[in-house]
């Protein structure tokens, strides 16, 4: 059976590997994964509302949807309609000479195709990152092993090779040249190469589709949920040498994204001067996040400019600290002196959590580290 183990999920994963219905029920269950804003108010029902959740790496501030036209919700969206679409993600991503954009329901459907498209096999992932890559090759019979750093570009011991970059949770960024090398090497013996740049937004020229021409064998992955603040629109794009695309549209089928949807991330991919004061606001809220965990003895280890991951001074059970302010946060019960925070949305919530970390910061206040969360094992 394969199997590995992963920086998010903490224990043994096998093929069958699923998160569960009952999720939720406990206080460990909100360290399997970020986004569970609604267990998390089961969970604690007298912490104060609305809930704020910085359990993710969204922009919490979204590009500003304008009101779409009735006709784009009541027949199938264009051929022209998409292409527009792919036109808007060319210009702003980038888009090697031999390249073609493929638009995918969500990246994370684009992770789940990737076994089903590409031969399974020795496939080695460089971590710690999130899950769903792994998840998605272990469930298809893959042999999946943990990297701590790049393989030899020359070395046999796997056909596919998957990288998030910049990283999620730690933020690690492999320069753009030196992957570019890489991939010209890796995939000269025909294996495969899949970089996620789910966060490439906020590390401008880190992008793989600044290369004139992509190797065949080269999956890229962009999507609109985490910078243009957009993940519930389930827009993404898989990005693969001409020669490679049709297989994936064969597999997505003729309307891959809705029309209203086409429509919103065709304007929000043009939209040049949202996306420049974007960058500015979050780098700018970076920092002052990075102040106020500090503030409370956190240690920055790293993060982009949509969250950032920090160390705790000890094993307290801080989730639940934050949790009792009506504050979610990312922890991981593999590595429980790390949390990660992504951005408030507005300067309410900025003063919560600020107010949340000066009370941490005193030790009369601190959580009890017997209420520590136990880790459950990975389903």
């Amino acid at each position: 059976m394969s199997r590995t183990k992963t920086e998010e999920g903490g224990a043994s994963m096998d093929g069958n590997m699923r998160l569960q219905d009952e999720l939720g029920k406990s206080a460990d269950d909100l360290r399997v994964h970020g986004g569970r804003i609604d267990a998390a108010a089961r969970l604690y029902c007298s912490a104060p509302r609305p809930w704020i959740d910085l359990s993710t790496g969204i922009n919490p501030l979204a590009w500003p949807v304008p009101q779409i036209a009735l006709a784009r919700y009541q027949r199938l969206p264009l051929a022209s309609e998409i292409s527009a679409m792919v036109d808007a993600a060319a210009g702003f991503y980038g888009l090697p000479a031999n390249a073609e954009i493929v638009p995918v329901p969500g990246s994370e459907i684009a992770i789940r195709l990737l076994p089903r498209l590409l031969p399974s096999g020795r496939v080695g992932i460089l971590t710690p990152t999130y899950r769903s890559h792994a998840a998605a090759w272990i469930e298809a019979g893959a042999e999946v092993s943990e990297l701590a750093t790049l393989p030899d570009p020359g070395s046999r011991d796997f056909e596919t090779l998957v990288i998030v970059n910049p990283n999620n949770p730690d933020g690690r960024l492999l320069p753009c040249a030196k992957l570019v090398a890489f991939a010209k090497v890796w995939t000269a013996a025909g294996r495969r190469l899949i970089v996620d740049e789910a966060f490439a937004e906020v590390a401008e020229g880190a992008s793989l589709l600044s290369m004139t021409e992509l190797p065949a064998g080269v999956v890229i992955l962009r999507s609109l949920g985490k910078f243009f603040g957009l993940a519930g629109l389930r827009v993404g794009f898989a990005v693969v040498a001409k020669s490679d695309a049709l297989a994936w549209h064969h597999m997505l089928g003729d309307w891959p994204v809705s029309g209203p949807a086409c429509e919103i991330a065709m304007l929000a991919l043009r939209d040049r001067a949202w996306i420049a004061a974007t960058r500015a606001r979050l780098a700018v809220d970076r920092k002052r996040l990075d102040h106020a965990l500090e503030r409370a003895s956190f240690r920055v280890l790293g993060g982009t400019h949509l969250f950032g991951l920090f160390e705790a001074r000890d094993e307290s059970n801080w989730l639940d600290h934050f949790a009792r302010a009506g504050i979610l946060v990312r922890a991981f019960a593999a590595s429980p002196r790390h949390y990660r925070l992504g951005l408030p949305a507005d300067e309410a919530a900025w003063q919560r959590l600020e107010l949340a970390c000066r009370a941490a910061s005193s030790p009369a206040r601190r959580p009890n580290t017997a209420q520590s969360v136990t880790p459950r094992p990975a389903r």
